[in-house]
C-alpha cells in the first residue's frame, strides 16, 4: 500500500516507530522519551518542563499518547506522526 502526503504525492518508505515511542511513552513518560524519539524535540521539553510543574501529574499525556500510538496501524502511525508531524494527541 502506498502512503500519500497531504498534496497526494507518494511518500517514501520508512520504518514504523510506533512500538518503540507507545512503550516509551506508557512506562518513561516522565522524560518525554517518546518526544525525543520521533524527533518532537520542542514537545519533548514542554512535556519535560509540564512534568516537573505539575509535580509528575502531567505523565497521563505521554501515558495517553502511548495507548494511541499502539492503537493505530503501521502505515496511520507514519502517515500522522512521521510525516505529517502532529505533536500531541
Amino acid at each position: 500500500m502506498e502512503i500519500l502526503d497531504n498534496n497526494g504525492n507518494p511518500i517514501p518508505q520508512q520504518e514504523s516507530k510506533r512500538i518503540l515511542a507507545g512503550i516509551m511513552g506508557i512506562l518513561f513518560g516522565y522524560f518525554a522519551i517518546h518526544k525525543f524519539i520521533l524527533g518532537y524535540t520542542k514537545e519533548g521539553i514542554i512535556q519535560i518542563v509540564a512534568n516537573i510543574c505539575t509535580c509528575g501529574l502531567a505523565t497521563i499525556i505521554p501515558f495517553i499518547e502511548g495507548i494511541i500510538y499502539l492503537s493505530k496501524s503501521d502505515q496511520e502511525f507514519i502517515a500522522t506522526y512521521q510525516n505529517n508531524h502532529k505533536g500531541w494527541f
